[in-house]
């Protein structure tokens, strides 16, 4: 074989040894899948090389294919082998292979429930402390523990503790001179206990001898009065013979009873006479009955009093009256059926009672001849008209009433506003549906406010369709319970 053959086979031999020395130093596989990419940010990568493996918990699953400088910090890419099930949270962390082995990249997967990561997601690195930085704050906690040190032994904390170990030396003297001085005073109350013991031995024997000679005093007193306790027991012998003596007289009385003699007897033995004497007390039962019945009835019913005035301004004169008041009493009665209501009252009103009077006249005129002339004129008469009504008990407290409203008929409803503690009360009247010359009906607002149990004060609106006026006044309320304290009152007087 020429030398020129054996040189090319050499060579070639040399170049494919070359080319796979290359090939698994450089991790270069053109027939491997391509498999996964994910950059990472870091602080520092100091000690960290290219190619470096990456790592999921401790197995080997790629490596870093390239470091370079975002800012200033680091940014490098990690080729996985293959696609990883890697999740939104996924952290990096730069790790050590023993404490002096080489630097890897460590993956930390994100929750299993988590959604995929994303593509092109920059993961957030964590860098570990360094060997320099670990040796700093050793090379501090040695300093601080120096300075301590230096502080114990002869600096100010030295003083301090020296001056407290003094402090503790004068206390325990200061205890042991004031145990000495009260030394003697603890003997002296040692002696009263055993004076107090000498005492109680000495007197306890004549405290026995007293005792037994009262015990002794208590007997004679007994022998001496024996007489009297018999006297007391021939007044107790004598006092059970006269109850025996009533006791037979009883007995006489109830044999005559059942015997028919006099007017018990009679009236226990005669069959009618003892009929007519229960008849008798059932009608008087019955009467009772009824009182009570009506008397507890009455006292069921709750009456409020109440008187009014008020007045009227800017009112238009009606038929030449000028009064411009108006005065009421009213009396509110409710039987407690939580249904029904009754008022009357008494109303004294400026427009009082108007009336349509008619006047015919017959006048002859010159030439004899009679003419009948019709006069109509509008007449007001002052006087007290009546209000008598019936109500209802509505939701919400509201009250609604009909009947006769200033003796004209009509109807009204109260209503207590849910506000001020329900002391602000409304009213709406409407009544005078036929007044005189086609009149329209009188309407009355009125709003009360109750500002003391008994006392309140008006202010309204009266008659806004003809002869409208505001109107403002107060008025007096009586409940039940003053009535009763004022009857009360009023029969104590009487009695005295």
């Amino acid at each position: 074989m020429k030398s020129v053959i054996k040189v090319g086979i050499f060579a070639t031999i040399c170049l494919i040894v070359l080319g796979f020395l290359i090939w698994k130093i450089e991790d270069f596989n053109p027939f491997e899948k391509k498999g996964q990419r994910i950059d990472a940010v870091f602080r520092t990568v100091a000690g960290l090389d290219d190619k470096a493996s990456v790592r999921i918990a401790g197995v080997k699953v790629g490596h870093v294919d390239g470091v370079g400088l975002q800012g200033s910090q680091a940014r490098i890419t990690l080729a996985l082998d293959k696609q990883q099930k890697l999740t939104v949270g996924t952290s990096a962390a730069i790790a050590n292979l023993g404490l002096l082995g080489e630097k890897y990249v460590e993956l930390v997967p994100g929750p299993p429930d988590a959604p995929p990561l994303p593509p092109g997601a920059v993961l957030i690195g964590k860098t570990p402390v360094s060997f320099d930085d670990a040796i700093a704050k050793i090379d501090e906690i040695g300093s601080s523990i120096q300075k301590v040190t230096g502080n114990l032994a002869g600096g100010d904390l030295g003083g301090n503790l020296n001056n407290l170990i003094r402090d503790i030396q004068l206390t325990s003297t200061e205890l042991r001179a004031m145990i000495s001085e009260n030394r003697a005073n603890l003997s002296a109350t040692v002696e009263h206990f055993d004076q107090v013991g000498a005492i109680l031995t000495r007197e306890l024997p004549r405290l026995a001898n007293q005792t037994n000679r009262a015990l002794d005093q208590i007997s004679q007193l007994l022998a001496e009065n024996r007489g009297n306790v018999s006297g007391t027991t021939a007044n107790l012998k004598e006092l059970t013979t006269k109850l025996q003596t009533s006791a037979d007289n009883l007995n006489q009385i109830s044999g005559k009873i059942a015997s028919g003699q006099g007017t018990i007897g009679k009236l226990v033995n005669d069959e009618k006479a003892y009929n007519d004497v229960i008849s008798t007390l059932d009608s008087i039962k019955g009467g009772v009955d009824t009182l009570s019945g009506t008397l507890g009835a009455i006292n069921k019913f709750k009456i409020d009093l109440d008187l009014q005035a008020y007045y009227l301004a800017q009112r238009e004169e009606v038929a030449g009256e000028s009064q411009k008041a108006l005065n009421s009493f009213k009396i509110d009665i409710d039987p407690q059926d939580k249904k029904h209501l009754y008022r009357v009252g008494l109303v004294s009103s400026p427009e009082g009672k108007l009336r349509d009077k008619t006047q015919t006249f017959v006048v002859t005129g010159p030439n004899g001849i009679p003419e009948t002339t019709t006069l109509h004129t509008l007449t007001q008469e002052q006087s007290y008209t009546a209000t008598g009504l019936f109500g209802f008990k509505a939701p919400y407290d509201a009250r609604l009433w009909a009947g006769i409203i200033e003796s004209s008929g009509g109807v009204a409803v109260d209503y207590p506003l849910p506000v001020l503690d329900r002391k602000l009360l409304l009213s709406f009247e409407a009544f005078g549906f036929n007044r005189p010359e086609k009149q329209s009906a009188h309407l009355r607002f009125t709003s009360r406010y109750q500002f003391h149990p008994n006392l309140y004060l008006l202010g309204g609106y009266d008659d806004p369709l003809e002869h409208h006026a505001f109107f403002l006044g107060g008025g007096i309320r009586w409940t039940d319970e003053n009535i009763k304290y004022l009857l009360g009152t009023l029969g104590g007087l009487a009695g005295r």
